[in-house]
Parts: C-alpha cells; structure tokens; sequence
C-alpha cells in the first residue's frame, strides 16, 4: 500500500539559513495499516512473547529483586545510544557513593535516567496517565541537573532543533518548527487517549513511538524519553504487570535500520515495515528478558542451597546472599545497612561467599571493600560489555 507523505514540510529560519522542517500528519495513519498475513503474524508473536515474560514475571518469588538491576541495564543501554560509556557496574558503584571507572557526568547521567523512569513508572501505577506534563516531568528529572541543566528541563522546546550534521542547513533530519510543537504533542496525546480510535496497546506503543522521534520536542533527552515511553505504554495499559521490557538493545544492535525505517515512514508512509521492525525487537527484547530472569533465578536458587549448607553460619549469609540479589554490587557496609546484620558477620559471611565462588572482592582495600556477585553481575551484562574490569590498581 503506497501512502503520501506522512506530514508536510515547512520553510524555517534557524542559525541564519533557510531550511525545510517536518510537521508529521497526526496518527492513527492514513489509510489505515494493512495488516497482512506476515505482519500479524509478527505482532501475535510478540503479544505471546510479552504475555511469556509477563507471566514469568508473575511466577518470581520477588519481581522487585530483578526489577532494581533490569531497570538499570535498560538506562546504560537507553544511554549508551546517545553516547555514555557508563557501565552497568559503574552506575552500580556510582550509586554506593564510589567512584566508577568512567567519567563521573557519564554515571550521573546513567543514574538520573534511572530516577526519569522510576518517576515515570511510579506516576503510571498511581492512574496518571501517559500524557505530554508526565512526558515533561520525566524529561525534567532527566534533565534537571548535569549537563542536561540548562537544555530547558521540563519544557518543550522554543528553538529549532535538528537530527545528525552540524547544523540544520546539512542536517539528516530537520523536525516540526517550535511554535509547531505544542500542537503536534497535542495530537499526540489525544491518539495516546484513543481519539479519534481505540489502538491496542502495543501497536500504539509502536506508532506513538515514531511519532514521539519525529516531533523531537525537547532540546536533548529526545531519544532516552521516547524509548522509555513504550514501557510506560505498556504498564499503562496493564500488558505488562512489571516493567521488564526494554527495547534499547535491540535498537542499538540495529541502529542503523532503526534510524532508516524512521526516515522511511516520513517520506513514504511506510508503517508496516517499521512495525514490522518493532515486532521482531519486541520478541527479541522479551525473550531476552525472560531468558535473563530464568537464568538469574535458577542461579540464586542453587547458590542459596549452597550457602544453605554453611551450618551455622548459613543464616547471616543467607542473609546477605539475599541483599546481594537486590544489589549485585555492594560494599561491606552497604550490606550492613541492608541487612542490620554487624560488620564482622557481614563480613564473615562474604569470607564464606568468597570461598564459595559466589562472590568477588574487586578492591583490596581494608575498608569500602566492593563485592560483585560474579555470575549475576555476568548475565546482567550480557549485551551491553565485558564484566567489569579488575580495580584493584585503582
């Protein structure tokens, strides 16, 4: 099915040239999607693989355990593709008050992303729906200190703003006006609130998505908040119970067709394609996932036996053992804190986990001794990059 351009394009003075800017048409597209055989196909595959993740999560002794460690992975990946190196374990230890092996911005940076989408999640589970003041709120606790301070936090933009180059006379791409953007989230937001037409859930996660890139409404953040706003989608609208789905690896391993299937929407309507695209990272993304958390549970389920057999030092480490699943990097005295358990147990039971193979101390200082729970740290990594270096010469 051929479509026109899917929105027009408009003369715009910025940085002193003349350029041609974006203004998408509102969604629902038009003419409607066709969904053949091979596309329906593709999104009933990826509605099972969220209901499998969905329901697996369901089946956890604790979702909340591997909640703390997805989440962060997803906001090293969402801020990976704009350009941090920060780790998952240099935010890990950027959040105990030590330093990671990056530059410290990158890792505050990392951690406010994580604070945008706990903000976000927490706001959607309170019945405040997806909306362009909750899309600023995030925005502006992503943005609300750092370097991103003074790019507006909160705000849509009132500045043209352009996608690749230098500037917006050699650009990739060049989106809607400023005095346009109001009106365009405003479009936006009345599609998420099914107007003028219900959409399910995953589709329009998928459309609003494209959407959400093309209007490019804040100065920066665009692409962390637009990533982010699937999730919320999807927890808004009760298809995932817990927020264990994130796109951004997949996206980032098929950077380049994701930019391109954006483009290709823009200039010629072609929807089915990109959700086609956003099928397959969907099932990629939610088998990944629950692959992740079966391999995750299936590991501290043996290693708890393991400490289980510790005699009576078992109780204390299982103790810790416990706090080290929620926080798979830690100090002695972060443990401490999240066990009530004395220093010189903690500390002998990390003796134990340490001869068990369960545990790794990655310093060899006589205080703020930091302690990775080795395998779990190592899955959680997966796809993002090798585990985390020896500091021990830091």
């Amino acid at each position: 099915m051929k479509r026109a351009l899917q929105g027009r394009y408009v003369k715009v003075s910025s940085t002193g040239e003349t350029v041609r800017a974006f203004i998408p048409a509102p969604l629902p597209p038009r003419p409607p999607i066709n969904w053949s055989p091979t596309l329906r196909h593709r999104f009933d595959a990826a509605l099972l693989a969220v209901g499998q993740l969905d329901g697996a999560a369901s089946l956890l002794p604790e979702s909340s355990l591997l909640l703390y460690s997805f989440v962060r992975k997803e906001a090293v990946l969402s801020s990976m593709i704009e350009g941090t190196k920060s780790s998952l374990s240099d935010l890990m230890l950027f959040e105990l008050n030590e330093q990671p092996g990056v530059p410290l911005e990158d890792a505050r940076e990392v951690s406010r992303y994580v604070a945008a989408m706990e903000h976000g999640i927490a706001r959607v589970r309170g019945g405040f729906p997806v909306s362009s003041r909750l899309l600023r709120e995030i925005h502006g606790v992503l943005l609300g200190s750092g370097r991103g301070r003074h790019l507006s936090p909160g705000e849509f933009r009132r500045s043209q703003n352009w996608i690749g180059g230098t500037r917006p006379g050699n650009a990739v791409f060049v989106p809607p006006p400023a005095q346009d953007v109001a009106d365009c989230i405003g479009q936006l937001e009345r599609f998420l609130h099914d107007d003028p037409e219900p959409t399910p859930p995953l589709i329009k996660a998928a459309l609003a998505h494209v959407q959400f890139e093309t209007i490019h409404p804040f100065l920066d953040g665009n692409g962390r908040v637009g990533r982010l706003l699937i999730t919320l989608l999807l927890c808004e609208h009760g298809v995932l119970r817990e927020p264990l789905l994130y796109l951004s690896l997949y996206f980032k391993e098929h950077r380049q067709t994701y930019y391109e299937l954006l483009d290709e929407v823009r200039r010629s309507g072609n929807w089915e394609l990109w959700l086609e695209f956003f099928a397959d990272a969907v099932v990629a993304s939610a088998t990944q996932a629950r692959d992740s958390a079966r391999r995750i549970l299936e590991l501290t389920e043996a290693d708890g036996k393991r400490v289980s057999n510790l005699g009576r030092a078992s109780v204390s480490a299982l103790e810790v053992h416990r706090a080290l699943e929620r926080h798979p990097i830690a100090t002695a005295g972060s443990l401490v804190r999240a066990t009530g358990i004395s220093a010189a147990t903690v500390n002998k039971c990390l003796v134990h986990l340490e001869r068990l193979g369960i545990v790794a101390e990655l310093t060899q200082k006589r205080r703020s001794r930091i302690f990775s729970y080795v395998r779990y740290v190592e899955i959680l990594n997966e796809g993002t990059e090798p585990p985390m270096p020896d500091r021990r010469q830091a």
